[in-house]
């Protein structure tokens, strides 16, 4: 995979949408610095300047039809995971995908595809791994670094180079069937939460605090809990929080 530095963007996913006719997929493009970082449900995504990574991926994925898109987030989200785990930081994946140390959150990840009725064209992954940021002065409840974790700072360009690796490597899995089925074992082997034993969510179709387990991770997406009853209730992203 090509890695591509840029010194400043505003947001990475934008910036490669924008110059996507000029890349050659499969490409990282890192910012030494980004303005308006997008992070899910239209957050910002706080990083110091040359001291976390904040990037994004182009791929093309034809291979993948859009009923089966969440392979890609698997894919992305494990190559993080492994990124860490090469420096002996066990993570997890916060449904849907962002990356979890305990109960801290290490990474943020955003998916944007661009869809045609049989196949994905493209993918913009965009990541933001905190690696040495010493303080976060945003309101974020629980953000952590590589640096807190291990108390030690890390090379960036080394570790941009580990995470371009470590997804490709992943992303290679998604091309057979078989394969996309081994990395959706092991994605749910790796998921926060899903330990066989009920959390607290909060239902936002039905606006009630519930008890759950996670059962269930569907190809598109969908998540699966399963109530106390033994009913189980199916979600998209934003249709349910965990508390």
């Amino acid at each position: 995979m090509e890695i591509l530095g840029i010194e400043e963007t505003a947001s990475t996913n934008s910036w490669v949408t924008a110059n996507r006719d000029r890349l050659q997929a499969p490409v990282l493009v890192y910012a030494l610095r980004q303005t308006a970082g997008r992070g899910q449900r239209g957050n910002s995504w706080e990083a110091e300047p040359g001291r976390n990574i904040t990037c994004s991926i182009l791929l093309t994925p034809t291979h993948i039809r859009p009923a089966e898109q969440f392979a890609i987030s698997e894919a992305v989200a494990l190559g993080v995971v492994d990124m860490l785990a090469s420096y002996s930081v066990e993570a997890k994946v916060k449904w849907p995908n962002d990356i979890y140390v305990a109960d801290r959150k290490i990474c943020g990840i955003l998916i944007e595809h661009s869809l045609m009725p049989d196949h994905i064209m493209y993918t913009v992954a965009g990541i933001g791994v905190n690696i040495n940021q010493e303080r976060f002065l945003s309101d974020a409840p629980n953000p952590v670094s590589l640096l807190q974790l291990t108390g030690v700072e890390h090379d960036l360009t080394e570790a941009v180079a580990t995470l371009a690796r470590m997804v490709e490597r992943r992303m290679a899995t998604t091309l057979t069937e078989e394969g996309r089925a081994t990395l959706h074992s092991e994605f749910m082997t790796r998921m926060w939460r899903a330990d066989g034993v009920p959390h607290p969510f909060h239902d936002n179709l039905t606006g009630e605090d519930i008890e759950a387990t996670i059962t269930a991770v569907a190809p598109d997406g969908l998540l699966t809990l399963t109530l106390a009853d033994a009913t189980n209730r199916q979600y998209a992203f934003k249709q349910i929080e965990f508390k």
